[in-house]
């Protein structure tokens, strides 16, 4: 599966650097001189990072082979992407990737199927995207009180709703 750690923004400057929104949590590992980012689309890469810099807290990053503002246009919108197998499990047993929930069987603590984790959202909250079989997709907010377990290796999650969210 991939997982998507940036996207390609506009142009900045003349010489090819472009703006990165930055959607992963070490963008320095990431955006190392040096590596290669497949992309989405798949044709456009893999682009190969020469340099990067942070500007006024945006990302800048310049790819080998892109040179000018003109090829830098070409790339926007590009999505940058990595293998999930890549990233590395994180220590805190609390902590999930996205990739990781999706496509969890969601049940209430009582045994209730709910139906299945499609995406999760993060809008300030993280919120679970859930696919009710035919009803309107659940969104509940990915926080301990409302979703006391999470059983990776079981392939479901337990949710505790209150009144009224399902």
């Amino acid at each position: 599966m991939q997982l998507v750690v940036g996207r390609i923004g506009r142009p900045h400057g003349v010489r090819g650097e472009v703006t990165v929104e930055v959607l992963t949590d070490d963008p320095e590992l990431r955006f190392a001189a040096g590596t290669s980012i497949a992309t989405d689309p798949a044709g456009i890469g893999p682009l190969v990072v020469e340099g990067r810099r942070w500007h006024k807290g945006i990302l800048l990053v310049s790819f080998a082979g892109i040179a000018g503002r003109d090829a830098a246009e070409e790339l926007r919108g590009t999505m940058l992407v990595i293998d999930s197998a890549d990233v590395e499990p994180s220590g805190d047993p609390d902590e999930f990737h996205d990739h990781q929930l999706i496509g969890l069987a969601v049940r209430t603590v009582s045994g209730e199927a709910v139906g299945e984790v499609v995406d999760v959202l993060h809008h300030g909250q993280d919120l679970l995207v859930v696919s009710r079989n035919g009803a309107e997709d659940a969104l509940i907010p990915f926080v301990k009180e409302l979703v006391p377990e999470v059983d990776l290796d079981g392939g479901r999650l337990v949710v505790d709703p209150p009144e009224g969210l399902l």
